[in-house]
């Protein structure tokens, strides 16, 4: 199946700025090539709070994402201590 990629607003104005060149390669890499060919085979579901929500592992950093038919929505893109508890305040 495949999927089409969107970023809400949020990612694009805060989240990606704070990442380096590096980081931006590798997660963007991740992207293409996992979440894109089969997100629920390489991401993993949250709970409580997040429920309903898909999380993918790029080194330190978590991509959180909701799957909607076949459309990714990636709601955020931050370090693993901040990702979370930015997430869950509504940020996405």
């Amino acid at each position: 199946m495949g999927y089409t990629l969107s970023y809400h607003p949020f990612v694009k104005e805060k989240d990606l700025p704070k990442l380096d060149n590096k980081a931006k390669t590798r997660i963007k890499k991740a992207i293409e090539s996992r979440l894109l060919m089969a997100p629920e085979e390489y991401g993993a579901p949250l709970r409580k709070t997040l429920k309903g929500y898909w999380k993918l592992r790029v080194g330190d950093y978590r991509v959180v994402f909701k799957v909607k038919g076949n459309e990714i929505i990636i709601l955020a893109i931050l370090h693993r201590k901040d990702v979370y508890d930015v997430a869950s305040k509504g940020k996405g």
